[in-house]
């Protein structure tokens, strides 16, 4: 297993993103989850997908006091006194589909039964591929569209290393509490990338084995855009960022978004607030719909008068030119409003968008 592959697995369970590691038979992949486990001193509970049913999910109905309630099983009990921990699902390729069907809330709600885990519970399953496993099956499209993938290889120089100076812990990645512009940041970058391709908002494959994987949908964009706000907060290298986008949306999704942010180059929206007289439109229509968009976002992240007043005066530069262009910026900014907060000079060119919108 490579620092890549390791790394952005950490980075995951910092974010509390659900994690599915695809890789061969004997490959490492449930001994990693254990060692991340102990370098973090958490529990992990290891669960079996392919020898459980429906029922230890789902919950197992007990009629109690003229009702039925789920009941849930120990692993989960445990989980809830310790108040976080890994949940472990292994062979989940061997799962039946009832078993992958009650699954579905454990993974995206961590709800097992009647009872909710606690939200420092990270669920990380693993799978063979379906080729390679024990009677496997392909991942129905709802549960895989809960994970971010990630492809599990080893190298020979990495194994041989580990069998004369051991193995070691995984590393741990500590996530800064205070993640708000960052994640600021990163839903104006996809909310533009999908304004721009909104035939990637929801791509569902039309084959059972692609939809087994990651594929786009709002729900992992939406997985993808707090990845990639994680990411940035920590500065880790472009193969781990695009190992974890890639694993939320598919490899296409994925590859065209990077691609897209390498190009942009964007002026820090803290900046701009900070001189908004200093704003100048980039000529080229995304970085410039990009920018505003971003500043905005930057806004509703933490929206007080002085703040707002100046993401309208940055508009108001880019709104003499290209109203157009700036017309999602400034919805958000009417949504966002302070308690307040006179409405400026420079939103008049954009009411009559606000008027039609409902917003003025």
């Amino acid at each position: 297993m490579s620092h890549t592959e390791t790394t952005a697995l950490g980075l995951a369970v910092a974010a509390r993103a659900p994690v599915l590691l695809w890789g061969a038979p004997g490959t490492g992949k449930s001994s990693v989850v254990r060692d991340l486990a102990d370098a973090l001193d958490w529990p992990c509970e290891v669960v079996i997908a392919s020898i459980r049913e429906p029922s230890d999910f789902a919950g197992l109905p007990v009629v109690a006091e003229g009702g039925v309630r789920f009941a849930p099983p120990t692993w989960a009990q445990s989980l809830v006194e310790s108040g976080r921990g890994l949940l472990f699902l292994d062979e989940i390729s061997t799962a039946p589909p009832a078993v992958q069907a009650a699954l579905l809330r454990v993974v995206l709600e961590r709800t097992v039964g009647d009872l909710q885990l606690p939200d420092d519970v990270v669920v990380v399953a693993a799978a063979n591929p379906p080729e390679q496993a024990a009677d496997g099956w392909d991942l129905s499209a709802p549960l895989a569209n809960r994970f971010c993938h990630l492809a599990w290889t080893v190298q020979a120089a990495d194994v041989a290393h580990g069998f004369v100076a051991g193995f070691g812990l995984p590393p741990v990645v500590r996530l800064p509490a205070d993640r708000t512009a960052h994640r600021a940041r990163a839903r104006a970058d996809v909310a533009t990338f999908l304004h721009l391709r909104p035939s990637l908002v929801s791509a569902p494959p039309t084959d059972r084995a692609t939809a087994g994987r990651a594929w786009p949908s709002p729900r992992s964009w939406e997985m993808a855009t707090e990845l990639l706000a994680a990411s940035r907060s920590v500065a880790v290298d472009d193969e781990v960022q695009a190992a974890l986008l890639t694993g939320c949306v598919g490899d296409g999704a994925g590859i065209e978004l990077l691609s897209w942010l390498s190009e942009l180059d964007l002026p820090d929206p803290e900046t701009l607030l900070a001189d908004p007289t200093g704003f100048e439109l980039p000529a080229r229509g995304d970085r410039a719909y990009a920018a505003l968009t971003s500043v905005a976002a930057a806004v509703a992240a933490d929206a007080t008068p002085d703040r707002w007043a100046a993401g309208w005066q940055v508009l108001g530069r880019a709104g003499e030119q290209a109203p157009d262009v700036a017309a999602l910026a400034a919805r958000i900014l009417a949504t966002c409003r302070p308690d307040g907060a006179a409405t400026p000079p420079e939103a008049a060119v954009f009411l009559p968008l606000l008027r039609a919108a409902g917003l003025a």
